[in-house]
């Protein structure tokens, strides 16, 4: 079965009653089974993976996966899932949204579960996460023409950096700053500006007339900011091949590139702890 999102929503489902909830947007075929496993191995208590079309689900999912149709290509297509479920799910509800091809890593994540995370987070009165989307990329586009390769992937060690983000008076936000770098900011020349952050509010509390926005921001402020005012709190990193794929297949890049390597480029070993040690991600007060 591959019911329409909506129609899901409204038969209020006690799938939809408990989080932590994640919310999985199918753009193509680029690793969708290792997408959906890795998340649920970290403990998300359920998947919604939203698709054009039926996908083949990772064997011995225990009905952990629900496949719902949705146009992921449609403009807007993240913002109005998320905003679709927010409206659906219960006020208190952790929820976490990505693309396919990515992978939530947090601090301790090879010997916790996101649940134990949200529960700490909540707990410092936090009802939304920062998550840097550290790119990853294939070092050999010859070899993998859409830039996706697990066994090889690469990350950027250094180029990180934030600005301050302003209002419309210019102003800087509190605790609100833009984050830059990876693939967006070393190939900026073909990526829009307003796709070139890397920081976004993935995990978060549902709350009434809370919304989420195209630009990954939310309608309430405090849950665009990077910590509470008085430490340091939890981010996480979403590990994604989703820049370094547009940037190898998309007409306006893919001539013009020939890899996406450099000499800061590092193999990703796929541990929570190499982004700890790079400072890419922060464990806060969690130990």
């Amino acid at each position: 079965m591959h019911p329409p999102l909506a129609d899901f929503l409204k038969s209020r489902s006690a799938i939809l009653s408990r989080g932590p909830l994640a919310i999985i947007l199918i753009e193509d075929d680029a690793v969708v089974q290792e997408t959906l496993q890795h998340h649920l191995e970290i403990g998300f208590r359920h998947i919604l993976a939203l698709s054009p079309a039926p996908i083949t689900l990772p064997p011995d999912t225990a009905g952990r996966v629900t496949n719902l149709r949705w146009n992921t290509r449609q403009t807007g297509a993240h913002r109005d899932a998320v905003n679709a479920v927010i409206a659906a799910v219960p006020a208190g509800t952790w929820l976490y949204y990505c693309f396919n091809a990515e992978f939530l890593f947090f601090p301790f994540s090879e010997t916790r579960t996101v649940a134990e995370l949200l529960s700490f987070h909540a707990e410092e009165r936090r009802d939304a996460m920062l998550t840097y989307v550290v790119d990853l990329y294939a070092p050999d586009l010859e070899r993998h023409p859409n830039a996706v390769s697990l066994a090889e992937a690469m990350f950027d060690r250094t180029g990180y950096f934030a600005l301050a983000r302003k209002d419309g008076n210019g102003v800087a936000l509190d605790r609100q700053l833009d984050f830059h770098g990876g693939l967006r900011w070393r190939f900026e020349e073909h990526i829009p500006p307003s796709h070139r952050r890397i920081d976004r509010v993935a995990l978060f509390r549902n709350a009434p007339k809370l919304r989420l926005e195209a630009d990954h921001r939310f309608s309430v402020p405090e849950y665009n900011t990077y910590s509470c005012p008085w430490h340091h709190n939890l981010t996480a990193a979403i590990a994604s091949f989703r820049a370094a794929k547009a940037l190898a297949t998309n007409p306006g890049s893919r001539e013009a590139i020939r890899t996406l390597r450099w000499k800061n480029s590092e193999p990703f070993q796929w541990r929570a702890q190499q982004f700890m040690d790079l400072g890419l991600i922060e464990p806060g007060q969690w130990f």
